[in-house]
């Protein structure tokens, strides 16, 4: 593969979450996702610091595909809070892309493709591999560091997170600081451990975003649906080429 020589949406309509993500699931692209959940709702709400007009943000987690595998799944490298029944899992861990399926939980998809060259998608992935084998942590307090972060001026996020960690990482965060690792800086000025989800969605480095679109069934959360999916159509209008 390589590197797209420019920045392009492609949208996806009429595709169920499994159909999207195996369709461009592949090894080294980077995968957003968001939602309605709480906690969605409250990472939406703190990235509206990253836009002009106070809007909220879209992206709420942020991870790497590895491919298909043995097993014939496709997985999934990411640092997340994971909980299966008794068992919780805080930090880097491998998980199929099965988790992403129900559309309920994740009404809003995207891959971005960077079009990285086979050696730069095996050292991403052995760094991102590393990273689960020594068992990163998932970082809460620099989540809060984050949250703080945004309420400052743009420019000191170039500082490091003032609860910052050694070896942990919340979901962009990771994702940022593995492709610093294969020298490809996704959000130039913004250090890696203040990195939103938002903010890889922006990244200027060349890439091909394909983007899964389609309505939403009325929920009680109708009214975010609807502010969310405005947020969207402003970033594709903005994305089509002139």
């Amino acid at each position: 593969m390589s590197t797209p020589a420019n920045t392009g949406t492609i949208l996806v309509p009429n595709m169920t979450n499994q159909e999207f993500l195996e369709s461009h699931a592949l090894p080294g692209r980077v995968g957003l996702s968001g939602g309605f959940a709480p906690i969605d709702r409250a990472i939406q709400r703190a990235e509206r610091h990253l836009t002009a007009d106070g809007s909220w943000g879209i992206w709420t987690h942020a991870f790497i595909f590895q491919g298909r595998r043995h097993d014939g799944h496709h997985w999934v490298v990411e640092s997340n809070l994971g909980v299966h029944r008794k068992h919780i899992r805080l930090g880097a861990q491998e998980n199929r892309i099965a988790n992403f399926f129900d559309q309920s939980a994740y009404p809003y998809l995207a891959v971005l493709d960077f079009g990285l060259p086979e050696p730069h998608t095996q050292r991403l992935l052995a760094e991102a591999l590393e990273l689960v084998a020594s068992r990163a942590r998932y970082s809460i307090h620099e989540l809060l560091g984050t949250l703080v972060a945004l309420h400052r001026d743009a420019s000191q996020r170039g500082d490091n997170n003032i609860l910052s960690k050694d070896r942990s990482f919340y979901c962009s965060a990771f994702v940022h600081h593995l492709f610093q690792k294969i020298g490809i800086e996704l959000a130039p000025g913004i250090h890696s451990k203040l990195t939103t989800p938002e903010d890889i969605s922006r990244t200027a480095t060349p890439h091909t975003t394909y983007l899964l679109q389609r309505d939403l069934v009325r929920s009680p959360l109708e009214k975010i649906a609807t502010r969310v999916r405005g947020r969207i159509g402003t970033r594709i209008k903005s994305l089509k080429p002139k």
